[in-house]
């Protein structure tokens, strides 16, 4: 018992004189987390917390300019100090130029020349920090795309276009600006100064940077006007193709219709042994409507002869539409179309050629836009152009 006394003193003893835990850190600093360690037990277990003090290090290095080796002289006679390994790991151009510059002692200098000494020093420290103040930015943006495309440095480069096309970009700078992402190899930003001196070009020729490009970059000027004149004929073509397939897509409508007519009826209108009622529903053949019209004066008029009314030969050529168009005649329920596929054998080749290409751009068409209600597989056996009818 004395034994187990004298232990438990010992340990209570031992327990009395051990190390206080330390205080915790001030403040609490973390911004951003990295995977990696653990800090202080806390509850981001397996993450490393980064402080702010990081950037704000590489800061004060490149402003205090401690042990700096590498002396930039600039325009106005400004010099910048900086360190030769942050620069050479941050540009291959700059490692490159440092390999071959020479200097007094331990100091080597390097001249950066045709851009702002302010320009420079944020450039810098964009090098050391990543870090920028928004207002000098913009104030040197133009400068800094410069130096970030012949230095090298993607991830201002990337900034610096981002921010002129989300803000500064307007019509007064787009020609100065689309001649600088020209240079600067910057394919999306000179694509958008394109499109916009396209856009608005009685605005933008009208300002002092065209009068300037056309003095100075007069192939420019050239290439900007050819390419103006090609989106306009661009847009003329386009428009063009698509009232050509409107009004093959109407055409295709139509044949619808008329078979529509012919075979079921259609509210007034339509075959002997069909039972028709006024009072239907409305068909879903949106042609309906103005064929019904068509086929009623062509019933009534006096000069059904092709050529002899304007009505009259429009229905003559739905007809003769329709007939190239089906496959089977001898079941077709539109009327003529037996006649109509007679007479085409007789027809002279040069009119035959025209129904032709128009019967084939009807079907594409259609077949682009949805399902046919006519089938081209008698189209592609063959030049007879001819379909299946429902």
């Amino acid at each position: 018992m004395e034994k187990m006394d004298s232990s438990s003193k010992e340990s209570s003893f031992f327990a009395e004189k051990a190390l206080p835990f330390p205080p915790p850190l001030p403040g609490r600093v973390i911004t951003s987390y990295q995977k990696g360690f653990v800090l202080n037990s806390s509850s981001a277990r397996g993450y490393l917390s980064l402080s702010t003090a990081m950037p704000d290090m590489w800061d004060r290095l490149f402003d205090e300019g401690y042990r700096a080796d590498v002396a930039i002289s600039t325009d106005s006679g400004g010099v910048i100090y900086a360190h030769a390994s942050i620069l050479g790991i941050a540009s291959p151009v700059f490692r490159s130029m440092l390999k071959q510059s020479r200097g007094a002692g331990r100091q080597r200098s390097i001249s950066l020349r045709g851009v702002t000494h302010e320009a420079v020093r944020v450039f810098i420290r964009f090098l050391y920090s990543s870090c920028y103040e928004p207002d000098e930015l913009e104030e040197h943006i133009l400068h800094l795309l410069v130096l970030s495309h012949a230095f090298v440095v993607p991830k201002l480069k990337l900034l610096c276009e981002w921010r002129i096309e989300h803000g500064l970009l307007n019509l007064e700078n787009v020609v100065d600006i689309f001649q600088l992402a020209l240079l600067c190899d910057a394919p999306r930003l000179s694509l958008i100064c394109h499109r916009l001196i396209l856009k608005s070009f009685k605005a933008v020729s009208a300002t002092e940077g065209w009068k300037v490009m056309k003095e100075s970059h007069p192939v420019l000027e050239k290439k900007i006007l050819e390419s103006m004149i090609e989106t306009d004929n661009g847009q003329k073509d386009r428009t063009k193709k698509l009232n050509e397939r409107k009004i093959y897509l109407q055409l295709y409508e139509a044949m619808e219709a008329l078979v529509h007519i012919c075979r079921d009826g259609c509210q007034t209108i339509g075959p002997l042994d069909k039972v028709l009622r006024e009072d239907e529903a409305p068909c879903s053949y949106e042609a309906c409507k103005g064929l019904e019209s068509l086929v009623r004066h062509f019933t009534r008029c006096k000069l059904r002869v092709p050529g002899g009314c304007v009505h009259c030969k429009r229905m003559w050529q739905l007809l003769e539409l329709h007939s190239r168009l089906c496959a089977d005649s001898d079941a077709c329920r539109v009327p003529l179309c037996r006649n109509f596929k007679q007479r085409i054998k007789k027809q002279n080749k040069k009119d035959d050629i025209k129904w032709r290409i128009l019967v084939r751009k009807i079907l594409r068409t259609k077949s682009i836009s949805g399902a046919p209600f006519f089938s081209m597989a008698s189209t592609l056996r063959s030049d007879s152009f001819a379909v299946h009818a429902l």
